[in-house]
């Protein structure tokens, strides 16, 4: 009688294991789903975690457990905005991310990194403003911006090391100085001021980074304290 009841225990834990965790995993989706239209409708500061467990129809004892605090909850929501779902994948493995590793002259890798410039921009914008916004409301949310501004920074990286894979960079352009210019053309806050706020179609805002990015990147310059004349 014990060693049946015991393993049919086993049997039990081992076939609602699976189960339980897709309901886990499907309470955090609708968590992060919540989380986002409320902070981005609201603001970080004007959103409780009551209020996302509610618009999630979860407990906030839930909610809480689930991710530990608020700003934990952001960073989930800032994480998922820019991959697109909550897979364990790295950015450079992601299928939209991939023409970039894989593209086989400059220009492929610039226009591949335009189209990047434009699925993240339609998926975070509104997410990295609200970041933006909150920075200022204590050291975790001050961290978390830096923390997104690292990770463009790194995404930057992977282009120009990329580019200089196939080509060298112009005259008067090092390495470092080359990735601040991806970084700064990559930051979704173009996307937001360009798309949502002046009614750009995103095919204009994708040509418009892929413009800017060859002309910085691939065209001839003076380098900076030279004396030359333009």
């Amino acid at each position: 009688m014990g060693v049946n009841s015991s393993s049919a225990g086993r049997g039990r834990r081992r076939y609602d294991s699976p189960l339980r965790d897709q309901q886990a995993r499907q309470t955090r989706r609708a968590i992060v789903a919540a989380a986002t239209r409320l902070f981005i409708a609201r603001g970080y500061a004007g959103t409780s975690l009551a209020d996302i467990a509610a618009d999630a129809s979860v407990a906030r004892p839930t909610a809480f457990a689930a991710f530990g605090s608020k700003a934990a909850l952001l960073q989930e929501v800032v994480d998922q905005a820019l991959a697109g779902d909550d897979e364990p994948v790295p950015v450079a493995e992601r299928p939209w991310f991939r023409p970039v590793r894989e593209g086989r002259t400059p220009e492929a890798v610039l226009h591949a990194y335009a189209e990047v410039c434009r699925v993240i921009g339609g998926r975070a914008a509104d997410v990295f403003e609200v970041v933006r916004q909150a920075a200022d409301e204590g050291p975790e949310l001050a961290a978390l911006w830096e923390t997104t501004q690292r990770n463009r920074r790194a995404g930057a990286a992977m282009v120009i090391d990329r580019f200089e894979e196939l080509t060298p960079l112009p005259q008067g352009l090092d390495h470092e100085h080359a990735v601040d210019v991806v970084w700064m053309f990559n930051d979704p806050a173009h996307y937001r001021s360009l798309v949502r706020t002046r009614g750009w179609s995103e095919q204009e805002y994708t040509t418009w980074i892929a413009d800017h990015l060859h002309h910085a990147l691939a065209e001839p310059r003076r380098a900076v304290g030279s004396g030359a004349t333009p």
